[in-house]
């Protein structure tokens, strides 16, 4: 009969330890490559999504954005201008006021809640990586919130998306921050 003193039992403790722990690897290893697989499945068929390549170009859209962004919208037609489109988008606060009175409570719930996440994702990384839209943050978070200075962006950058969607023009930062200040 064998006697399981402690030092014993920690050492089959380590060395099962160590084989759970190999096997776990082993599967981050193969769900790892599985992913890799689906991704480049899913990356080839999405350059074949409509306004999916005019998407990339917007500041903080990378591939996963367009994707969803390609996705969700559908039909761009249905949007007769872009503040339809940024409404949707949920990226335009949900008002009524009549003579600067509240009147009532909008349905804050209505558009797509899955454009509302991407565009305020691309915002996010439009704030970090693109120095124009940084500037533009910076001017309006001085002013409000940091929140407000981000739902704003995501409405600019839903708009500008609508821009390249509906019309087939190309991203221009000109035309969604306006000319620079001269400065003297």
């Amino acid at each position: 009969m064998f006697n399981w003193s402690a030092q014993s039992s920690q050492s089959v403790g380590w060395l099962g330890g160590r084989r759970v722990a190999g096997m776990q690897i082993q599967h981050i290893e193969q769900l790892s490559q599985s992913i890799q697989k689906i991704e480049k499945g899913v990356l080839g068929s999405a350059r074949e999504l409509p306004f999916y390549t005019k998407l990339l170009s917007l500041p903080g859209v990378g591939k996963l954005l367009g994707m969803t962004i390609t996705m969700e919208v559908g039909e761009i037609k249905r949007f007769a201008d872009p503040g339809s489109f940024a409404s949707y988008c949920r990226t335009v606060e949900a008002k009524r006021t009549s003579n600067d009175k509240k009147k009532g409570a909008n349905n804050s719930k209505c558009g797509n809640k899955y454009l509302a996440w991407a565009f305020v994702e691309a915002a996010n990384f439009a704030k970090r990586y693109d120095e124009q839209c940084r500037k533009w943050y910076d001017r309006k978070a001085a002013k409000t919130s940091n929140v407000i200075a981000t739902k704003a962006l995501a409405c600019k950058l839903a708009k500008a998306a609508w821009y390249l969607m509906a019309e087939g023009t190309d991203y221009d930062p000109a035309r969604m921050f306006g000319q620079p200040a001269k400065t003297k």
